[in-house]
C-alpha cells in the first residue's frame, strides 16, 4: 500500500488534469469511475487522499459488501465512459477501473468530515478563454527505457510479480527483463488499451503497481500458520475468516454471500486413505460431477463446476500425511479465483509433522457424517434396493427406483442404464456401464412353497444412509395376492420403503421373489406388516426378452441364519436415482 500511495504522489510531477471540480454526492444516479476498494477504512482514506492530490473530484463511499470504494466524479453519463477510457489509456488509474453508479453507494467517508470544501476557480476577467498550462509530454520508448534502467533489482522484481498477478507473466521472478518479460509488458499494455511497445513508461509502471497493490489489499492476503493442521499458507483474509475445525478439515467461511469459502485439509494416512478421501469429497454437493479429475499414488486434483458452484481441490500425500486445500466459490469470477489458487499454491508449506485428528486413518462410510460436518453431502433423489441376477452384474429392481432419473448408480459409484421395464408388474432391469463381478448372484428355485414358512428380505431400509444392506425376517402368508393374483405372493414382514426391489429368500437361500413397494393408490389401508413380492416365475418370464436367464439353485438344504444373511447381503445392491 505504501508503494501504491508513493506512486500516485509521484504522478503529481508528471500530469496536469483539466476539468471542473465536482461535489462528492451519491444522492442522484450519477456516474462515477471506481478506481479502488479496500476493506480497511484507514487504508481507504490514505488511498483517497493520494488520489485527491491528482484528481480534485475524488470521493469515497461505503459499499454493501463492507468495503470502502474510492471513486472519481460524478460525471455526466455521456462523459463518464470517455473519462474512464482516457485515464486508463494514459496510465493514470488502474486498468481494472470501471464505471459505478450512485445507487451502488452507501454513506460517504471522503472527503473527511470538517475538511474545507473545494472552491471553484475564480473566473478569468478576459474576453479570451483561460490559458491552461501545457500537459507534460509523455515518455518516448527511449525515455521509458532510460527511466527503467534506474530501477533497482527489487523494483524490477516487483513489476514482474504484478505482471504475473494479472496473468501476463509466467517466468521466473528474477528482475531480468528478457523476451518473456517484454512480451508480458506488451500484453498488459494491450489489455489496458495502450500501445503494446513492451516497455512500460513511468506512469504505466505506477499504474501497474497501483493496481496490484489495490488487489492485494482487497484480497487481504496474509500468511497464516495453522499449528493444529501443520500448514502454512497465504490466505485471502479480506474474503474469508476462520470458522471451525472438523477433522480432517479447517473451515474458513466466506465473509459475504458473493465470496468464496476455503477449507484446509490435514490428516495422517496412506495411499488407501488418499483414495478414500478423493472418493468421499466427490460425494459433496460443493464438488459437482462436471470437470476434470486426476488421482495418482502421490495426490489428487479436482476442478469441478456447475451453474451454482465452482470448486478446486488439491491434496498431496507426503511422509504419511495428507494435506491440501479446497476453494469453493460462486461461479463467474474466474480471475479472482485463479489469483487465490495461484497464491495458495505458491505459498503452501506442509513441512510440519502435525495433522488434524491423529487417530483417523482410512476414511470409511462409518465416519462420513463426522468428517463431512459443515459440508453438504450430495444425496440422490431416491434410493431403493435391487439384486444381481447374472454374473455380468445385471440388477433387478423396482420400477419406482428408476423413474424420472437423470442418472442411476449401483452401490453409489457404478453408473447404470435401464435395459427393461414393465409397468404392470413394477419391475425394472438395469445394466451396469461396465461389467461387474458380483460376490453373489440370485439363484431361483422352482417349485411350490409352503405358506407359513420363514422368509428373509434383504435391502436398504433407510436408503443410502446405511453403508450395507440389512436383512429382515418374516413369513410367507399366501402364494397369491389378496385378489388371487398368481404373479405375486403375500408376505408378513416389517419393511421400509428403501427395501422395495430387494430379494425375498427362503430358508435354503433361494430367491423366491422381489419385494414390491407399498401401493399408493386409493385402496384400503393394510396393516404395516402386509407386503407383496413379485414371483420368480413372473420375473423369469419378463426378463427373458433381455437375454437374462436366472441361475437355478440346485440345493434344497436349509442354511443356518448367519450364512443366509451373508448370502442375502452379498447379492443385494443399492440403486440410486439422481436428479432434481
Amino acid at each position: 500500500m505504501t508503494r501504491y500511495i508513493a506512486c500516485l504522489l509521484a504522478l503529481l510531477t508528471m500530469v496536469f488534469l483539466a476539468g471542473l471540480p465536482r461535489a462528492a454526492s451519491a444522492q442522484d444516479d450519477s456516474t462515477w469511475v471506481q478506481v479502488g476498494a479496500l476493506s480497511d477504512r484507514a487504508e481507504a482514506e490514505d488511498l483517497a487522499r493520494a488520489f485527491a492530490g491528482l484528481f480534485p473530484e475524488t470521493a469515497g463511499f461505503e459499499l454493501r459488501s463492507g468495503f470502502f470504494a474510492i471513486v472519481l466524479g460524478p460525471y455526466p453519463p455521456q462523459e463518464a465512459q470517455f473519462r474512464l477510457d482516457s485515464l486508463i489509456r494514459d496510465g493514470l488509474i488502474p486498468p481494472e477501473s470501471f464505471l459505478a453508479y450512485s445507487s451502488d453507494f452507501g454513506a460517504a467517508f471522503w472527503p473527511l468530515a470538517g475538511a474545507a470544501p473545494r472552491e471553484d476557480p475564480a473566473p478569468v476577467a478576459s474576453d479570451l478563454p483561460p490559458e491552461l498550462p501545457p500537459e507534460l509530454p509523455q515518455e518516448t520508448e527511449a525515455e521509458a527505457r532510460a527511466s527503467e534502467a534506474l530501477l533497482d533489482e527489487e523494483q524490477r522484481k516487483a513489476l514482474q510479480i504484478a505482471l504475473q498477478w494479472f496473468g501476463h507473466y509466467d517466468g521466473a521472478i528474477d528482475g531480468a527483463y528478457g523476451p518473456g518479460t517484454r512480451k508480458s509488458m506488451a500484453a498488459w499494455q494491450a489489455a489496458a488499451g495502450l500501445d503494446p511497445t513492451g516497455t512500460l513508461t513511468s506512469g504505466q509502471r505506477a499504474s501497474l503497481l497501483a493496481g496490484y497493490e489495490a488487489d492485494i489489499a482487497a484480497f487481504g492476503f496474509q500468511t497464516v500458520t495453522d499449528a493444529k493442521a501443520g500448514i502454512t499458507a497465504t490466505l485471502p483474509l479480506g474474503l474469508v475468516e476462520f470458522d471451525h475445525y472438523e477433522p480432517p478439515f479447517a473451515h474458513y467461511r466466506a465473509k459475504d454471500d458473493s465470496g468464496p469459502a476455503l477449507v484446509l485439509i490435514s490428516q495422517p494416512g496412506d495411499q488407501l486413505a488418499l483414495a478414500g478421501l478423493y472418493d468421499l469429497l466427490q460425494s459433496l454437493e460443493t464438488v459437482p460431477l462436471e470437470g476434470e479429475r486426476s488421482l495418482d499414488d502421490k495426490g489428487f486434483r479436482i476442478t469441478a463446476h456447475s451453474s451454482t458452484v465452482s470448486t478446486t481441490v488439491a491434496a498431496k500425500l507426503d511422509g504419511g500425511l495428507i494435506k491440501g486445500w479446497m476453494l469453493i466459490a460462486p461461479p463467474g469470477d474466474d480471475q479472482r479465483d485463479g489469483r487465490i489458487i495461484q497464491t495458495l499454491e505458491a505459498s503452501f508449506v506442509t513441512d510440519s509433522p502435525e495433522a488434524l485428528d491423529p487417530g483417523l486413518v482410512a476414511l470409511d462410510e462409518g465416519t462420513r457424517d463426522g468428517l463431512m460436518a459443515g459440508l453438504e453431502v450430495r444425496r440422490p433423489r431416491l434410493s431403493r434396493s435391487g439384486f444381481f441376477v447374472d454374473a455380468a452384474g445385471s440388477v433387478l429392481t423396482t420400477l419406482e427406483a428408476v423413474q424420472g432419473c437423470d442418472r442411476i448408480t449401483l452401490d453409489r459409484d457404478t453408473e447404470a442404464s435401464v435395459a427393461l421395464t414393465d409397468a404392470a408388474s413394477g419391475l425394472a432391469l438395469l445394466q451396469p456401464a461396465s461389467p461387474l463381478s458380483p460376490m453373489a448372484v440370485a439363484e431361483f428355485q422352482p417349485g411350490t412353497r409352503r405358506p407359513g414358512s420363514e422368509i428373509a428380505v434383504a435391502g436398504y431400509p433407510y436408503e443410502d444412509r446405511l453403508p450395507a444392506p440389512a436383512v429382515s425376517f418374516g413369513t410367507l402368508e399366501e402364494l397369491t395376492g389378496l385378489a388371487g393374483e398368481k404373479d405375486v405372493m403375500r408376505l408378513s414382514v416389517l419393511a421400509q420403503p428403501g427395501d422395495a426391489g430387494g430379494p425375498v429368500l427362503d430358508a435354503t437361500g433361494a430367491v423366491i421373489g422381489m419385494l414390491l413397494p407399498v401401493a399408493t393408490d386409493a385402496g384400503p389401508s393394510l396393516p404395516a406388516e402386509v407386503r407383496f413380492a413379485l414371483s420368480t416365475a413372473e420375473i423369469t418370464r419378463l426378463i427373458a426378452p433381455a437375454g437374462v436367464v436366472p441361475v437355478a439353485r440346485d440345493s434344497a438344504s436349509t442354511l443356518n441364519p448367519t450364512l443366509l444373511v451373508e448370502q442375502a447381503r452379498a447379492m443385494t445392491v443399492l440403486v440410486s436415482c439422481w436428479g432434481d
